[in-house]
């Protein structure tokens, strides 16, 4: 790629002042296809510049990108990351960027990977999501007696998202970010768990995680019966071991590459 194209902070919601990213191969006169690459950290830390390097691989592959930022706690809490990506989509679809206004895709990890399933069932676009946060209600419900607790998150900021949350389940400190995202409202749970929204129309989808990782796999297990129900398409990866969203990205990058030349 002779001409990496990136401009950073581009205001795309006038209202909450949200910013994105924008990546491109400047001698591509229109990208095949737009991204939508949207960073992990439990809603309540990480930030857009966490995503570069996967936004700079999806170019590689001939896509627009697009890496945006979104509030998160104690800012904002659900379901105002989800609607800052409604803004990104109506602004996406509505500009002037270089690039195949029909076909855009969305990947996202962790907290990422439940908002790119969001964007599937609402826009009916094609997703990958890795360790995606499918299973609110039901996993909450089972797991009344473990008591949330946020431990040492420090240093977030400062490594590499393929090195964070790598060592297996953690069920305290995933239960207290998930929870947190709620602001203590249980009311919300059902409402913000995915697949209870899948309908005929909703996108293929792409979902991975591994096996004994911090994020359960009771999500993707579920949100792959539903889809079913529904005939929706989608394929699943299920990796040995306890690594998580982009600490398996290498492994799956030839399936997420061939994902998207199929879908957009």
């Amino acid at each position: 790629m002779a001409n990496l194209v990136v401009k950073t902070d581009v205001e795309y919601d006038s209202i909450n002042h949200q910013k994105t990213d924008i990546y491109y191969d400047g001698d591509v006169k229109q990208a095949k296809g737009a991204i939508i690459d949207i960073h992990g950290g439990g809603w309540f830390r990480g930030n857009k510049s966490k995503d570069a390097d996967s936004s700079k691989r999806f170019v590689e592959l001939g896509y627009l990108v697009v890496t945006p930022a979104y509030r998160i706690t104690p800012v904002a809490y659900y379901p105002a990351p989800l609607e800052d990506m409604d803004h990104l989509f109506e602004w996406l679809k509505n500009s002037d960027l270089p690039f195949d206004h029909d076909h855009i895709g969305a990947f996202g990890s962790s907290a990422g990977g439940n908002m790119v399933v969001e964007l599937a069932i609402k826009y009916g676009i094609p997703i990958v999501s890795l360790s995606g946060i499918l299973d609110i209600d039901d996993w909450l419900g089972k797991h009344q007696d473990v008591v949330a607790a946020e431990g040492d998150t420090s240093g977030f900021n400062a490594t590499a998202s393929a090195n964070i949350n790598q060592t297996g389940a953690n069920d305290p400190f995933y239960k207290w970010f998930v929870t947190n995202y709620f602001n203590g409202r249980t009311d919300q749970y059902e409402a913000a768990t995915p697949y209870h929204r899948v309908t005929n129309q909703t996108g293929t989808m792409y979902l991975a995680n591994s096996l004994n990782e911090f994020v359960p796999n009771s999500g993707v297990l579920t949100m792959a019966k539903t889809l079913s129900d529904h005939q929706i398409p989608y394929m699943t990866r299920m990796l040995t071991g306890s690594r998580h969203a982009k600490g398996y990205l290498d492994d799956v990058w030839d399936d997420v590459a061939a994902f998207f030349n199929r879908t957009v």
